[in-house]
């Protein structure tokens, strides 16, 4: 199992951490879209490492064109020498439409078009293709020689897909190299849900299993002391509570019979109770969630439940000293 770090936005602190990381026997260096750009902090990790991938987990597709994310996704590619990952992810409406002011509609349909939009486009670049896409939400038809990156040494990237619900999971399955499995996804969702679509979309295309990446970065509550890891069940209660109130999140919920919760949580987030929802979240919800475990026993944990299916996690460790985060790494990238 592959284990990945995250590092953060501020540019002047990303060599070291990038450095850190990849020392420490991470297989990949992940970032998120939420305050700041996701590009900028691993182009500078590109500079700083020579081994591990590079990861958006996520970039929101919808708030760009396949043309400008093709470009992106090229350049950084080439600059780390093949190293780069495009992890897409669709976003909700309401941040699409009021936020980025991006048009929404059929997110798992347009979000296939994407991808094979992304992948003609880089095959126009890498194979000499002409380019001649013409889908219901995107039209790439103009390639000329001025505007034709001719550093293709490394081609194209890797592209992963974030997606919760099935038909986003099949698109995953059919177009992608690999998804991003939401944090907020119980073991039986997983198996029940998310393993089947995902099959679906390889049938479709003719896949294989062993030729697609499953990523599936997991909740954990550990810690070094018992009041540490009260500290971490009392975070990732919330965590799941925040997400739990997001109405198309409500069939994960189910999936352990807490359906019936969303509703709540959904009233006290548009009322901003958000520390109040935890508490909502009871032990058994938090088991079926988070892997909860002392550090020694955290990577078997890890394993036992998802070693069957998951490629690769991240880790997210804090508090635990350097020397145990070193071992749970070395027990969760065994299992290869």
């Amino acid at each position: 199992m592959k284990v990945d770090g995250g590092i953060g936005s501020d540019l002047n602190k990303v060599p070291a951490q990038a450095k850190a990381l990849e020392a420490a026997g991470m297989s990949g260096i992940m970032t998120a879209e939420t305050a700041h750009d996701p590009f900028f902090p691993l182009l500078v990790a590109a500079q700083n490492t020579g081994r591990v991938e590079l990861m958006t987990s996520i970039a929101v597709a919808f708030a760009r064109t396949p043309m400008v994310l093709a470009n992106v996704g090229h350049d950084l590619n080439q600059y780390s020498r093949g190293r780069f990952v495009l992890g897409l992810g669709s976003q909700i409406k309401p941040h699409i439409t009021k936020r980025f002011s991006m048009p929404w509609s059929s997110p798992a349909a347009r979000m296939r078009e994407f991808i094979l939009a992304l992948r003609a486009i880089w095959a126009t670049w890498h194979d000499k293709e002409p380019l001649a896409f013409t889908g219901k939400f995107y039209t790439h038809t103009l390639m000329t020689p001025f505007f034709t990156p001719t550093d293709n040494e490394y081609g194209a990237p890797k592209v992963f897909l974030a997606a919760v619900g099935p038909k986003m999971t099949e698109v995953a399955g059919e177009v992608a190299d690999g998804i991003i499995v939401h944090a907020f996804t119980t073991e039986r969702y997983l198996r029940e849900t998310t393993l089947p679509a995902l099959e679906r979309g390889w049938a479709k295309a003719g896949r294989k299993r062993e030729d697609f990446e499953i990523m599936y970065p997991g909740f954990v509550v550990t810690g070094p002391t018992e009041e540490a890891m009260a500290q971490a069940a009392t975070a990732t209660r919330r965590q799941i509570a925040f997400y739990g109130s997001t109405p198309a999140y409500k069939p994960v919920l189910d999936s352990v019979g807490a359906g019936d919760l969303q509703d709540e949580l959904n009233k006290m987030s548009k009322q901003g109770r958000w520390e109040e929802m935890g508490t909502l979240i009871t032990d058994d919800i938090l088991r079926a969630f988070a892997v909860v475990a002392e550090p020694d026993a955290l990577a078997d944990g890890i394993l036992s439940r998802y070693g069957d299916i998951v490629d690769r996690t991240s880790a997210a460790y804090g508090g635990i000293p350097a020397e145990q985060q070193a071992s749970i790494i070395e027990k969760l990238t065994a299992k290869n």
